[in-house]
């Protein structure tokens, strides 16, 4: 199995498996990634709560949580460390709900093809609204863009300083 299919496998089925334990605990499952870094194969769950401010807590909460069933699942075919984070500044946006609660706010939006005229792949700007298929993305100087979930190929929230 190729390292891509392999991450996507593990990420799926990570996914699939972790995500009804980290809402057992009062979280939400944000994000994962299985990642090989220098020292080696890492499996990083990113959660979020109501409210936001994950703080050491949550994420030991959760370690705990899932460590065991990741034991019993064994789906990883290898040596992995866990870590679990929050989100951080510049969270990825993912969901529509994700979406929705940063209406107003500055996002970052990259799309698997060009769109808009002139056609460009990367919009930075206010988020101006959610629509049941996809965003709104006010693009200074540029107008607005009616972006599809479908074409989002990433998304994050921008920091402002």
């Amino acid at each position: 199995m190729s390292e891509k299919n392999l991450k996507q496998t593990v990420e799926e089925r990570a996914s699939a498996v972790l995500d009804p334990i980290v809402a057992g605990e009062g979280l939400e499952l944000v994000d994962l990634e299985f990642v090989r870094e220098r020292e080696g194969w890492v499996l990083r769950l990113f959660i979020d709560k109501p409210g936001g401010r994950v703080g050491l807590d949550e994420c030991s909460q959760v370690s705990r949580a899932v460590d065991p069933m990741l034991d019993v699942e064994d789906f990883i075919p290898h040596e992995y460390s866990l870590e679990v984070s929050s989100p951080g500044v510049d969270r990825p946006l993912k969901k529509p709900g994700h979406f929705e609660r940063v209406v107003g706010q500055r996002v970052k939006v990259k799309t698997f093809g060009p769109l808009g005229e002139p056609p460009r792949k990367n919009f930075a700007g206010k988020l101006a609204g959610v629509a049941g298929d996809g965003i709104s993305v006010e693009v200074e100087g540029a107008g607005t863009f009616h972006i599809l979930f479908k074409d989002i190929a990433k998304a994050n929230l921008e920091f402002e300083f």
